[in-house]
């Protein structure tokens, strides 16, 4: 199996004066599922690039959660580490997934606006993905309406809302739902990883 550097949310613990690392567990099953395995990047800039370069990975997915901080978000240093994996998988024609948040920072990295919507949490919404409808879920207050070169949107809301972008030239991918959290694994969501990453 293939390993991708996976990002990891920060949870803020004040009774404890901790700030933690954490992801869903919900994501180790999900990319077992694409034949996929995991490899946890804490958000501490230099340490998660290095576990990059020595891990042997197959590309990087972005999570979702933390607000960005330009937008109220707490995870400033999140913000850092997911940036600095940006540009290391650029320089290195590396695959990047970022999904929800992640796909934000992707669209910040090239300067794509982004503004609160309403109707976007807790929902199942029918989008257009390369003009096909399907059902994803939904659990962001920010997006975008617009893009620009070198991203390509290839799915929306019925509100105009981006849910998907790519790159036009590197192997960098968004999407605004939340494969992790359908209840089977949608078989698209994990051809998407697979296809992505390479697994086999």
């Amino acid at each position: 199996m293939k390993t991708v550097a996976i990002t990891q949310r920060v949870s803020v613990v004040p009774a404890y004066g901790e700030r933690r690392d954490c992801l869903d567990q919900a994501w180790t099953r999900f990319l077992a599922a694409c034949g996929l395995l995991p490899l946890l990047l804490p958000n501490v800039t230099e340490t998660a690039l290095a576990l990059c370069e020595a891990g042997g990975t197959a590309g990087v997915v972005l999570t979702g959660g933390n607000d960005l901080a330009a937008w109220g978000g707490d995870a400033p240093e999140r913000d850092a580490v997911e940036y600095a994996l940006l540009d290391w998988a650029e320089r290195r024609g590396m695959p990047v997934l970022g999904v929800c948040r992640g796909m934000q920072v992707i669209q910040q990295r090239f300067s794509i606006a982004l503004r609160r919507v309403k109707g976007h949490v807790a929902q199942r919404q029918v989008i257009r993905i390369d003009g096909e409808p399907r059902e994803v879920n939904s659990y962001h207050h920010f997006a975008a309406f617009d893009s620009r070169p070198p991203l390509d949107v290839w799915a929306v809301a019925d509100d105009g809302v981006v849910k998907a972008i790519r790159h036009s030239a590197q192997p960098i991918t968004g999407i605004m739902w939340h494969p992790e959290r359908s209840a089977p694994f949608s078989p698209a969501d994990v051809e998407l990883f697979r296809r992505v990453f390479g697994a086999e």
